[in-house]
């Protein structure tokens, strides 16, 4: 019989267990299950804002969504900043010239803005017989800080040459791109998220775009002589070389793809040419480049528009009436000149256009 001192003896783990309440595991979950609610929000709201400002038919949205639709497919294609916007109309160039005509300037915008929206309306849309480029004086100056409203191309970041044109003036646009509203929230402060929603349930802005132009219904203003009395000594523009390989960039993709270019100084009054002490130097620079790359050059600020107050809103930017006359100008000389190709073809491709 076996000893009982032999048989093993087992000892009880008297050491007390601690369990989480249920109550504690309970809270956790709804915690993580709020946080996941949260960012679905977030992306699904982010969603909604995109289309709805991609479903806008109207304003300057309109233009966007028409562009990147590749809905334009005109013969000629202005661009440039809101000189091009606001002093260019393409309905009397189309009327006088019998080319359909289209206006793609962004408000407040330097030249490399305007190369990415004009490089993406080259990948959507049909090449065009012809590029008006509009200049200005600081043609040769980049975004420095950001650039003016941001809002106006956040539905757009999956397009390369917008996101690259942003990426490279502010490195924080992947944030825009990538976390869900980051860039409404953070980087527009002009609740362009309410638009977006107002698209999604259908809602249009006022139309006040016409073939792309924005006539500015408005008289003189007071800003020159505020320019006058804060700057006695004039007005330099700055030549950077960053802003002359912008500029470079798309006199460069035009000539590739042979679209003609042809590069116009809108009028600015009298009085403020007279303040930039370095105009002649600008100029220079335009006429270089454009021979270097077959562009050709009209300048009008000798124009008798030029010298006109009533026709203008500022010292850079004509109103309707003088855009109407600055137009009817660009045209006549347009229809006259012979830089107009060959018009397009029955199937709608550009004379460029493979089959």
């Amino acid at each position: 019989m076996e000893s009982v001192l032999s048989l093993p003896v087992r000892v009880r783990d008297e050491s007390p267990v601690v369990a989480r309440p249920p109550a504690a595991r309970s809270g956790v979950i709804r915690i993580l299950l709020f946080l996941l609610l949260s960012v679905v929000m977030l992306f699904v709201t982010d969603y909604l804002v995109d289309s709805g400002l991609r479903r806008i038919t109207t304003s300057s949205f309109g233009v966007y969504n028409r562009l990147v639709n590749g809905q334009i497919n005109t013969d000629i294609i202005i661009s440039g900043s809101s000189r091009a916007l606001n002093n260019v109309d393409p309905r009397v160039i189309q009327g006088r010239t019998g080319r359909t005509t289209f206006n793609i300037g962004i408000n407040g915008s330097q030249t490399d803005m305007q190369v990415a929206v004009l490089k993406t309306y080259l990948k959507h849309n049909v090449r065009p017989s012809l590029v008006i480029h509009s200049l200005d004086s600081f043609t040769f100056v980049t975004s420095h800080g950001g650039v003016f409203f941001p809002g106006q191309y956040l539905p757009y970041l999956h397009e390369d040459a917008i996101y690259e044109a942003l990426s490279a003036i502010n490195a924080n646009t992947w944030k825009a791109r990538y976390l869900p509203l980051y860039g409404y929230a953070v980087e527009d402060m002009n609740f362009t998220w309410l638009t977006g929603l107002g698209g999604r349930l259908g809602w249009n802005p006022r139309e006040d775009h016409y073939f792309g132009f924005q006539p500015r219904f408005a008289r003189w203003t007071a800003e020159l002589a505020r320019l006058k009395d804060s700057k006695p000594e004039g007005i330099r523009f700055e030549i950077e070389p960053a802003g002359v390989r912008d500029f470079e960039e798309l006199l460069r993709r035009c000539k590739d793809l042979g679209i003609p270019v042809l590069l116009v100084y809108s009028p600015v009054y009298f009085e403020e040419q007279a303040l930039e002490v370095n105009r002649d130097e600008i100029f220079a620079r335009f006429k270089e480049l454009a021979q270097r790359y077959d562009a050709t050059l009209w300048d009008y600020s000798r124009s008798p528009i030029s010298f006109r107050r009533d026709y203008f809103v500022n010292s850079q930017h004509l109103n309707a009436d003088g855009a109407a006359a600055f137009s009817a100008a660009l045209a006549g000389d347009l229809a006259s000149s012979g830089l107009l190709g060959p018009r397009r073809q029955a199937d709608g491709r550009g004379p460029h256009e493979s089959r």
